[in-house]
């Protein structure tokens, strides 16, 4: 068949496959014949494609004709002799001057280009060399042949900066290294091409030559994008050498191509310094300040709010500003040594800073904060270490830099951030002058962070400063604050307008924090500056006291100004006297009954002023120790009034609590029994029990007795304030002290064996409620406080936070649940299920709590009563309840436990938990994984919503509970519980020697993973968990598990015991090959293949079931298995043993362990001498629909 023929076939095709007016078979044969072309004879396809990029066909035949073309050159140019691949190039050049043309479409001009730079690529600097010359003399031709030179010099770097998959390894390398020796070449074409059309640009648009100007532009723009190309990895010295950076400097100031040209400065600014030829690269990187400096410095001086720039200006400005914010959080050091360009520098980015347009701002903070912190850090440094004289110019640098960083500058940027720190929608006409002509934080804002994410920025700020330069901190937020407050009693409707009232208590919590931060800093300060910081301070607080306030929200806010000052009484005590009369003030002016509690602005104010006194109690310290007695004595008063409600009780006492931790255990012990003690005698009374917790009808009654309802809620979050407060530290997580008792002298010792009998019996009945023969017969309100908020229907659902409404208050010291509604006798469904689960969580915090007690719980709390409440009716739990009684319950009681106990105490603890969740997890894995639904076995109440939302809220209560139990397995492997265990070396040598090997029964007292694998009732349903999580797909869970199974495989090595051995060589070793095939785990395969190298190496020779599972794989021989065991036999090296267990698992399943599939990641060059290759992990995909899981996979 003729050329000529065969191209009107491969025209009419592609015109059929891309007319969707077409039959679906037509176009499915079309496409089938151009891929029969694609794949068939080159010189055919070369030969028809040329025809087909001709004038004579439409733009979409062409184009799809150059499409071809760039295929055969990527994926069969070898097969092409060197005569033809040089005919090839030559036809391509040549296309090129035929297609220069005003009437083609840029599209094609593009594509020719592409051609060509693909071309030289394949073929290397040679070809490069060869077509040069006629490259040069097509771009002296005019301005549209200059722009398809420059497409195609933009287009040679593509495959360096922009990863393909078939340009790997060597021959990216051998590119970057053509290419860097064509640079001589490159740049001064590239240059003289910018110099020449820029010029006759401006020109031809002075004589109103529109079209010829508008040509030679679009040959602008194209060079610098292509200059672009080379500006993130060519040597930055080569870049200034030929005059690129000037070049790309000069159209800066031209208003049509200084967009394009920013983009250069932008990636220039961020390249990393190199470490050869630092002092040039700093050199050039100066030359970049320098231009960038200019422009910047001239578009501060005329941009203001009145000038009327536009949004070109502002977006211009915009990627100046990003440029100068890379340049001084990466090579300041290149400007540092002239303190007058340092200087110039730093004012512009405070001009940029205090700028009205917000996206400027915003670029500038990243400045500062990134500038702060290093410079704090490196002189907290310089103070530590004064003798060192090593790093001695280090130093002066960055004191240098801190002294140029003056009063004044810190001043306007404390300004700015107070002014800042306000939301557009949060401002009210009242206020806003406040703001000035600034461009507050709106939701419609561009960024990538939120509102609450950049104030968090802005504070941060504000705490360097602070720290750096105290005086002027105090002075500025004490003189803002003034003037807020000032302000605030001008407006008419002062509770309307307090959007920056609120705020400033957040700058001041900063300011006093970061001076006072207790690590020693301020007693550095010279006495002078102490004095002065404390008259700043005191006259603050003075004025802050004197205020008269009574409107609850303004009380609320004051309560704010008062706490933040906490940390500045610890140094002045002095002042804390006036502090706590004051606080009390504010309490007894609100109003003690409001009509509707869970609306009521008083009684937050109300809780606020509580909580103000947990605040300053943390702050400080023991100043407030020579005022217990005060406080206590109008505590004790306001209860006698009947003027303080239990919730409010609860939060002094916290505080009173935190007072007492200063002064020792003797302290504690009495503060604990004055305000426990009361709480005893309702507590341990048998009359409430038997009225309301003898059985589920019982609770019900009680949920109707909204007082007594609401006085049981606040005593049991009591006692875990209590517990949380006395002794007990958050860090206290060593599972050592499983083995030890119990702190001496521990203050809630001689409270625990009142507290838990009533506890547990009203744990126990909450549990029944969700017991199917119970659930059926309550109440419909009782039935609508079991089922989900939508808070928690919102967080399953990851739709953002849910915000609760003002009754439901959310302190950081307080509960978040609704505890304003005591002595309101209506109650809603809402109202229970707020009741059930905060003693459901206060509940099981306590028993976690108390379980760090040690011995003193495990030996004097009935374990019968702990067992049956928890586990009477763990089948009818929920999934989010399950993982909540692991996490704050069973953790730490398997951490503390002391092991002579644990036969009494985690038998019958776990059986029944182990059990329940071994076929409740069997069961909804199956049915996600092969239905798509998680059918978790949730029995009250159908999740509201659409199915694929109900799906999703399954699938997430699925993870948590799979995750948390993995978790618990994890805690069960750690170190710390498991002393007998030898190490895996040791238990290696033990396996080569019959007579060293134990019975399980030997580490069924040392070692919680030997007592588990030694009790059947136990073992059983963990080993099917972890065999079973090696089909789930969850990294994570998997991640946690895999300790574990490392311990159940050492105690096979290390005992004689048969059956374990057998399940380890065989489910176990199949089970974890079966993992290693879903990409899922592939976070974690490095540690699975490891625990395959470890049955393999440590018992093959005693069971033959990893040789057979290994033989049975699809793709492996008898002799490849013999090599790798003579391989293992070479090296004693676990990392190389373990090498090789990977390499032979990949060739046995034929590359099918998606888990240990090579990922691919971009390149990253910094330049063509030193670059770094970083391979991003595989990221966890969700499940595969549709495809077999396990060892069926890979057969």
């Amino acid at each position: 068949m003729e050329e000529s023929e065969i191209a009107t076939n491969v025209a009419r095709a592609i015109a059929t496959a891309m007319d969707w007016t077409s039959s679906p078979d037509a176009r499915a044969a079309a496409h089938s014949y151009l891929e029969t072309i694609k794949a068939g004879d080159t010189r055919v396809l070369a030969n028809t494609s040329f025809i087909l990029v001709k004038r004579d066909w439409s733009s979409e035949i062409r184009l799809h004709a150059f499409k071809m073309l760039q295929h055969l050159v990527r994926l069969r140019w070898d097969e092409l002799n060197p005569a033809e691949r040089r005919n090839f190039a030559t036809v391509a050049v040549e296309l090129m001057s035929a297609i220069a043309n005003p009437s083609e479409e840029w599209a094609l001009k593009s594509q020719t280009a592409a051609l060509v730079a693909e071309i030289v690529r394949r073929e290397g600097l040679s070809l490069w060399q060869e077509l040069l010359p006629s490259i040069i003399t097509l771009s002296n031709m005019g301005p549209i042949q200059a722009e398809l030179v420059s497409m195609t010099l933009r287009w040679l770097p593509e495959d360096i900066t922009v990863h393909n998959e078939d340009l790997e390894g060597d021959r990216r390398r051998i590119l970057l290294r053509a290419l860097s020796q064509a640079l001589s070449d490159i740049f001064p074409l590239l240059y003289t091409l910018l110099e020449r059309h820029y010029g006759t640009a401006i020109m031809e648009a002075g004589r109103q030559q529109m079209d010829i100007a508008k040509q030679h532009a679009a040959a602008v723009i194209a060079t610098v994008n292509a200059v672009n190309a080379y500006a993130e990895w060519a040597p930055l010295l080569d870049l200034a050498k030929y005059g690129i950076i000037y070049g790309c400097g000069f159209l800066l100031t031209s208003p049509d191509f200084r967009l394009h040209a920013s983009e250069f400065f932008k990636l220039v600014s961020s390249r990393r310094r190199p470490v050869d030829d630092a002092a040039d690269f700093d050199s050039s990187m100066r030359n970049v300040f320098e231009i960038l400096m200019n422009v910047s410095k001239d578009f501060l001086y005329k941009c203001t709010p009145s000038s009327g720039s536009n949004e070109s200006d502002f977006e211009f400005a915009e990627c100046i500003c990003e440029s100068l914010v890379s340049l001084g959080s990466t090579h300041l050091q290149c400007i540092a040594a002239d303190s007058t360009v340092l200087s110039n520098y730093l004012q512009q980015m405070l001009g940029f800073f205090q700028h009205f347009k917000l996206a400027l701002h915003y670029q500038s903070l990243l400045f500062w904060l990134s500038l702060m912190r290093d410079l704090m850090a490196k002189s907290k440094s310089v103070l530590a270490d004064d003798s060192n004289m090593g790093t001695g110019h280090a130093d002066n640098e960055k004191k240098k830099m801190l002294a140029l960083i003056t009063d004044d500058i810190c001043s306007a940027i404390l300004d700015t951030c107070f002014c800042r720190m306000l939301k557009k929608e949060r401002v009210d006409s009242g206020m806003a002058p406040a703001a000035g002509a600034l461009e507050l934080w709106s939701d419609n804002f561009d960024g990538k962070v939120d509102f609450g994410q950049y104030r968090s920025r802005l504070l941060e700020l504000i705490r360097f400063i602070a720290s750096d330069k105290p005086l002027v901190a105090a002075a500025k937020v004490s003189e803002k604050i003034t003037e807020v407050i000032r302000n605030l009693m001008l407006v008419h409707l002062p509770t309307k307008d307090l959007a920056m009232v609120e705020s400033m208590h957040l700058a001041l919590d900063n300011v006093v924090g970061s001076i006072f931060d207790g690590s020693n800093e301020y007693e550095k300060n010279s006495s002078e500056v102490q004095l002065l910081l404390h008259r700043t301070l005191e006259g603050l607080l003075q004025q802050l006291v004197a205020l008269k306030w009574t409107e609850p929200t303004l009380v609320e806010i004051l309560g704010h100004y008062l706490d933040a000052l906490g940390p500045f009484l610890r140094y002045y005590p002095d002042a804390v006297g006036s502090v706590i009369k004051k606080l009390f003030e504010l309490l007894t002016s609100l109003p003690f009954m409001v009509k509707d509690p869970s609306t009521s602005t008083a009684r937050r104010a109300r809780l606020q002023i509580c909580t103000s006194f947990i605040r300053i109690a943390k702050a400080a310290n023991v100043s407030l120790l020579p005022h217990m007695k005060e406080i206590a004595s109008t505590m004790t008063y306001l209860q006698t009034e009947g003027v303080l409600l239990r919730a409010e009780q609860n939060i002094l006492g916290e505080a009173f609590l935190i007072m007492a931790s200063s002064a020792g255990v003797e302290q504690q012990q009495e503060v604990l029994r004055w305000l426990l003690e009361p709480l005893s005698k309702q507590w341990t009374q048998p009359e409430w029990q038997e009225a309301y917790l003898t059985d589920p009808a019982s609770l019900v009654r009680l949920c109707a007795d909204s007082q007594f309802m609401w006085s049981i809620f606040h005593t049991v979050t009591f006692f875990e304030k209590a517990l949380k407060r006395s002794g007990y530290r958050k860090g206290l997580t060593s599972e050592s002290s499983s083995q030890t008792s119990s702190p001496p002298g521990h203050p809630m010792v001689s409270h625990l064996l009142w507290m838990m009998p009533p506890l547990l019996k009203l744990l126990r009945s909450v549990h029944s409620l969700w017991s199917s023969s119970v659930a059926q017969a309550l109440p419909g309100e009782m039935r609508t406080a079991m089922i989900m908020s939508d808070a928690e229907k919102t967080s399953l659902l990851g739709e953002g936070k849910h915000t609760l409404s003002k009754g439901a208050l959310n302190f950081s010291n307080g509960s978040p649940f609704d505890i304003n509604m005591e002595s309101y006798s209506e109650l809603s469904g809402v109202d229970i299920r707020n009741w059930l689960r905060g003693i459901r969580e206060s509940g099981y915090s306590i028993l976690g709590l108390s379980a760090t007690l040690g011995d003193s719980f495990f030996r004097c709390i009935d374990p019968h009563s702990v067992i049956l409440a928890l586990m009477e009716n763990i089948q009818y739990m929920e999934f989010r309840h399950i993982k909540q009684l692991v996490h704050s319950i069973l953790v730490p009681l398997i951490k503390y436990c002391p092991s002579d106990l644990w036969e009494l105490w985690l038998e019958k603890l776990l059986n029944p938990l182990l059990n329940h969740v071994s076929g409740a997890l069997s069961y909804s894995w199956s049915s996600l994984l092969q239905d798509g639904k998680a059918k978790v076995p949730d029995l009250h109440g159908e999740l509201a919503g659409s199915d694929l939302k109900v799906e999703v809220m399954e699938e997430k209560l699925l993870r948590d509970l799979t995750r948390e139990i993995c978790s618990f397995f994890s805690v069960l492997a750690s170190p710390g519980l498991n002393p007998g265990l030898p190490s895996l070396e040791q238990a290696g040598q033990m396996s080569h020697m019959d007579h060293s090997k134990r019975d399980i029964n030997a580490f069924a007292c040392n070692s919680i993973v030997g007592f588990v694998l030694n009790n059947k009732n136990l073992g059983i349903p963990v080993l099917k968990i972890c065999i079973e999580a090696f089909n789930w797909t969850d990294g994570e869970a998997m991640t946690k598990i895999s300790s574990l199974c490392g311990q159940v495989i050492l105690v096979a090595i290390s005992t004689n015991n048969g059956e374990l051995r057998e399940f380890v060589c065989k489910d176990l070793f199949s089970a974890i090959i079966r993992g290693l095939t879903l990409e899922s785990n592939a976070v974690i395969s490095s540690d699975l293949v490891g625990l395959c190298r470890e049955i393999f190496v440590y018992l093959s020779h005693r069971d033959p079931s990893p040789r057979q599972i290994l033989l049975s794989l699809p793709s492996i021989t008898h002799p490849d298995l013999l090599a790798f065991e003579e391989a293992l036999s070479k090296t004693g090296s676990p990392k190389e043993q373990k090498q090789h267990m990977r390499s032979l698992l990949i060739l046995a399943t034929g590359s099918k362990l998606k888990a240990l599939a090579t990922q691919k990641g971009v390149n990253v060059i910094t330049n063509v001498t030193t670059r770094s290759r970083n391979l991003d992990t595989a990221p966890e995909s969700s499940r595969d629909e549709g495809e077999t899981i396990g060892l069926a996979a890979i057969t």
